[in-house]
């Protein structure tokens, strides 16, 4: 919490995520500011000297009892479109193999993620289990070899689980029978993967991984094509293993799109070849971002079915660039935005997105566009006389950068994504292949699509991770389509996505910020929308929420506790991961 107190970052985007650490934005006034930045930092420390025995060595009260399941529930996260199970109980060969089939059965991505997941459900299991499994081969079945990740590529799968009998329960509806995954596409089968580990659990008594609840029989798509995590590595640089860390923990959620935000008016931490002074705005020469770690980073993605999407905000949130090119900046006290009345400022952006497509293959790239703050253009002769000399003023010369730069991008083939102040401000000037990026509250998608623009939700007041007191239920209620009837524009809401700012998260507590809510938001992306409309959210999907943070810890991911006051705290108490 003592980060909120040094934070310098001034910024609406800031103010408004760092506002609500301790309280939700809006409900202060500045006369209450003292007393709550008192209580976001001393209400941890008195929790746990309420709840906490001194010195740790001791309990309160008699023991919790032990955790009992509701296993009418399904602990498959995201939940699966379609599916029926059965009450059987299958072993499972820790020397289980593969049998692919079909023009993309063989892919190595799809093989080397059945390593992956084998390692991810065996790593408990050691040696040679004797005697016979139920479960000794995996049938995968992939009819296109196409790798290419884009935008609405086939996600859906079935997979079938049979009652272990030469073609019984489940297997009647394969077209293999046993233990089957059929995809129309290599990332398909990714999500299958997922899935089928999910289903698989260690039995501490046998010591045997077991199916429960065989035969299987899922058919699963997702809602929305594009599910999203926004990265900030600006704020706080994140080493390349953490970014990767990250990735595979979207995977496991079905996550799929990675919004790397790897620049801003801290720090520029990214190589550009063709103007190599850039990454001086970096923090230090030790927290930069090579060409080959950028190359690294999308490939480790695509592997696990992931997107990277990168973001060059502009003409905002650009201090950073003038570190290294001084002649981007207005004057030495303009420092942002960019200066838009040299030709060389756009030389500059098509230099950078001219090296970036050839790292980030993505059909979407982000701009930005938010956070213009104009006064400082007027406060610089030279760009006060060119506005005057071309009557336009400074809410004109805005939109005449982001469409320039709007033009740089579909040039190389991109559509253009853009914060929402771009079509507050000049809606009908955007080019139509743009992608609005909400972000600073409700309401905003349903005006987009009316215009015929596509949307990406990111509402901050629900989906903003460093939005600390925004408890999961927000995360899980919040609805895309909320206030969109009509079908076709329905059909224009390309999805949604969560917000990992980084002014308060770094290598430390990164991941624990970003999981469980995450997840949360990643069922209501992927799974149909009656399937999540429960109205006892504590009794229908708590638990499986817990359940699914406690495959997260299993796997190495530091997911915090659910049903935190704060999220990333700590439990305060002992007690079951399952109940946390």
């Amino acid at each position: 919490m003592t980060a909120v107190l040094v934070a310098t970052h001034v910024t609406a985007h800031s103010r408004l995520r760092l506002s609500s650490l301790c309280s939700p934005p809006n409900s202060s006034s500045a006369m209450q500011m003292p007393f709550k930045i008192l209580t976001c930092l001393y209400l941890p420390l008195i929790l746990s000297a309420v709840f906490l025995p001194i010195g740790g060595k001791k309990t309160l009260g008699t023991r919790r009892a032990t955790v009992h399941f509701d296993e009418s529930l399904t602990n498959i996260w995201p939940l699966p479109k379609q599916f029926t199970s059965g009450n059987l109980t299958l072993s499972v060969d820790p020397d289980i193999t593969v049998d692919v089939q079909g023009p993309g059965g063989s892919s190595p991505i799809v093989l080397e993620a059945f390593e992956r997941y084998r390692n991810l459900v065996f790593k408990q299991q050691s040696g040679y289990a004797l005697g016979e499994h139920d479960v000794s081969k995996l049938t995968v079945i992939v009819a296109s070899d196409n790798d290419t990740l884009q935008l609405g590529v086939d996600e859906s799968y079935t997979l079938y689980v049979s009652d272990g009998s030469e073609g019984g329960g489940g297997g009647r509806l394969s077209i293999v029978g046993g233990v089957s995954i059929e995809a129309n596409t290599i990332y398909g089968a990714l999500r299958g993967l997922e899935t089928l580990s999910q289903l698989c659990t260690y039995n501490y008594k046998t010591k045997t991984v077991e199916v429960n609840k065989a035969p299987w029989y899922i058919h699963d798509e997702p809602r929305f094509s594009f599910r999203g995590l926004l990265l900030d590595s600006a704020r706080h640089f994140l080493p390349v293993n953490i970014i990767k860390q990250v990735i595979e923990s979207m995977s496991y959620a079905k996550l799929n799109v990675l919004h790397w935000h790897i620049i801003d008016e801290e720090s520029f931490p990214l190589e550009i070849p063709t103007y190599p002074n850039l990454w001086e705005g970096s923090y230090t020469k030790w927290e930069r971002y090579t060409v080959e770690d950028a190359y690294e980073i999308v490939d480790f993605a695509k592997r696990r079915g992931i997107h990277v999407m990168a973001e060059v905000d502009v003409p905002g949130h650009t201090v950073s660039w003038g570190v290294g090119y001084p002649d981007l900046w207005p004057s030495p006290n303009c420092t942002e935005p960019l200066d838009f009345t040299k030709e060389y400022t756009f030389d500059v952006i098509s230099g950078i997105l001219t090296d970036l497509r050839k790292i980030f293959p993505f059909e979407l790239f982000h701009l930005g566009g938010d956070e213009v703050h104009e006064d400082c253009w007027l406060s610089t002769p030279h760009v006060k006389d060119w506005l005057e000399q071309r009557n336009m003023t400074t809410n004109d010369a805005y939109q005449y950068f982001v469409l320039r730069a709007q033009e740089i991008a579909l040039s190389h083939n991109w559509i253009p994504v853009n914060w929402e102040e771009t079509f507050n401000s000049f809606n009908k000037s955007l080019n139509p292949r743009t992608v609005v990026h909400n972000w600073l509250g409700p309401g905003v998608c349903p005006k987009v699509v009316a215009n015929g623009f596509r949307c990406i939700v990111s509402n901050q007041g629900v989906w903003y991770l460093d939005h600390l007191d925004v408890p999961w239920e927000k995360f899980y209620t919040n609805e895309p389509l909320d206030g969109i009837n009509d079908t076709l524009q329905q059909k224009l809401v390309l999805g949604g996505e969560v917000c990992m700012w980084g002014e308060t998260a770094d290598t430390s507590d990164v991941l624990q910020t970003i999981w469980p809510r995450a997840a949360a938001a990643a069922e209501r992306l992927w799974s149909p929308r009656e399937a999540t409309s429960s109205e006892n959210l504590n009794a229908s999907v708590l638990p499986r929420l817990q359940h699914f943070r406690c495959l997260l810890n299993y796997r190495g991911v530091p997911a915090a506790p659910v049903t935190n006051l704060y999220a990333r705290q700590p439990p305060i108490g002992a007690g079951s991961c399952f109940t946390q």
